[in-house]
């Protein structure tokens, strides 16, 4: 997602007039959990369909809580997803908590309403006066939630803040974490659709090992009945029951192809492949990143090469890209170093860093989408998962090799091109 660029789903036009402010319902309309039954059940499962819950922190949720504690002037701010028996925190400032008990939630009251959700003084509220958050740590006197809404009207949570004393929100602050909201929905709900096509993506090569492998019967048999045709055929006749066979046999061929593609997990054909003489690639990639490099005293550099490999310019850039712009990222002393060397009928390119490193467990799903080796880092985690995909598409292995603290070495393995 470009910043900048409006986005339907994220940004509403402002009205003419500020949003007016809502109260939760008084003292009567308590309760303590959202309501059981049929409803709830469905407002669960899609909570869960979107896999947010008991992920790491992520950069792009710690944000927009950054913000609503700045904008708001609250101590406490919070992305928080109501569960079955709890409340759980994608992201939290001022806590140290990930959770709390559904009986402690303000959030859970707040779902059950639309808008935005204020309680300007929990201690004169009989449904919260009571509340061991109220009552002991953080001593939560005032509350504003901004509802986390699906696209078809499901509430999921809040963006929230929370203070020790009882106050009013400002209308500007009102709309902000309004905003704000919208925002964090919008990115589960990208988080959502790339699982969503990742699994069609699969379902697709599934289809097409089916086809690929059902189709070639009745093939063989058109061919077989062309063949017989062609004993019996006269001279004018034959010129066109063996073009009727080229073409069965090509396309016999291409459900082979198909097949073995869809067999390998390739929900792509692969893209054509050219020689490239690599110092064309890595020259305009180590120079967009050579900015940010020396911003933060990082010498990046590369080791001149003059070999050439079979691959896709375009899809190359991009890996390679992302490789490089995530050393220099994690990478706050010392050196980015790119280098390349051939190994028989192969060349290997590698990204070698000094930066904060990994250990076994987050090398081993470092190329998953949203992974972030540090979630205070800048961008949405998703740069190894596109390494992956492409090099996936260009048939490239990439292995890491990481030490906690010491730094990361990324190796992609290209095809050497013909001399």
């Amino acid at each position: 997602m470009q910043r900048g660029r409006q986005n339907r789903t994220s940004i509403t036009p402002r009205a003419a007039a500020p949003r007016p402010l809502m109260t939760l319902p008084g003292p009567d309309a308590a309760l303590c959990h959202p309501p059981r039954g049929f409803a709830e059940a469905l407002r669960l499962e899609t909570l869960r369909s979107y896999h947010i819950l008991d992920t790491p922190q992520e950069a792009a949720f710690d944000d927009l809580t950054r913000i609503a504690a700045h904008v708001c002037q609250a101590p406490i701010a919070l992305v928080s997803l109501v569960d079955r028996d709890r409340q759980w925190f994608k992201s939290v400032q001022g806590l140290d908590e990930r959770q709390t008990p559904i009986e402690q939630s303000v959030c859970a009251h707040a779902i059950l309403q639309d808008g935005l959700f204020v309680v300007e003084d929990t201690l004169q509220d009989a449904r919260f006066a009571d509340n061991p958050l109220v009552t002991g740590h953080p001593h939560m006197r005032f509350y504003a939630g901004a509802l986390l809404k699906t696209p078809d009207g499901m509430p999921l949570g809040t963006v929230c803040v929370l203070d020790t004393r009882p106050r009013k929100l400002e209308a500007a602050q009102a709309e902000t974490l309004l905003a704000l909201a919208r925002q964090a929905m919008t990115q589960m709900e990208l988080r959502r659709l790339l699982a969503q096509e990742q699994e069609a993506s699969h379902y697709r090569a599934r289809l097409m090992a089916i086809a690929g492998h059902d189709l070639k019967t009745p093939l063989r048999a058109a061919a077989y009945a062309v063949e017989k045709l062609q004993r019996s055929a006269s001279d004018v006749q034959r010129p066109i029951l063996e073009s009727a066979r080229e073409h069965l046999r090509q396309i016999g061929q291409e459900f082979q192809e198909l097949a073995t593609m869809a067999a390998a997990g390739a929900a792509q054909a692969r893209p054509s492949l050219e020689p490239l003489p690599l110092a064309e690639v890595l020259e305009p990639v180590l120079s967009n990143w050579r900015r940010l490099a020396a911003s933060k005293g990082l010498q990046l550099r590369s080791v001149p090469t003059s070999l050439v490999v079979c691959s896709h310019r375009a899809l190359l850039s991009t890996l390679l890209g992302n490789l490089v712009g995530n050393a220099v990222k994690y990478t706050e002393h010392g050196r980015v170093l790119v280098g390349c060397r051939r190994r028989g009928d192969r060349v290997i390119v590698e990204v070698i860093d000094t930066g904060i490193g990994l250990d076994e467990d987050d090398a081993s799903k470092v190329f998953n989408a949203f992974r972030q080796a540090d979630p205070r880092s800048e961008g949405l985690g998703v740069g190894l998962w596109i390494v992956h995909s492409t090099a996936q598409t260009l048939e490239c292995p990439v292995q890491v090799r990481s030490r906690k603290g010491v730094g990361s070495r990324f190796s992609v393995s290209l095809t050497l091109a013909p001399a």
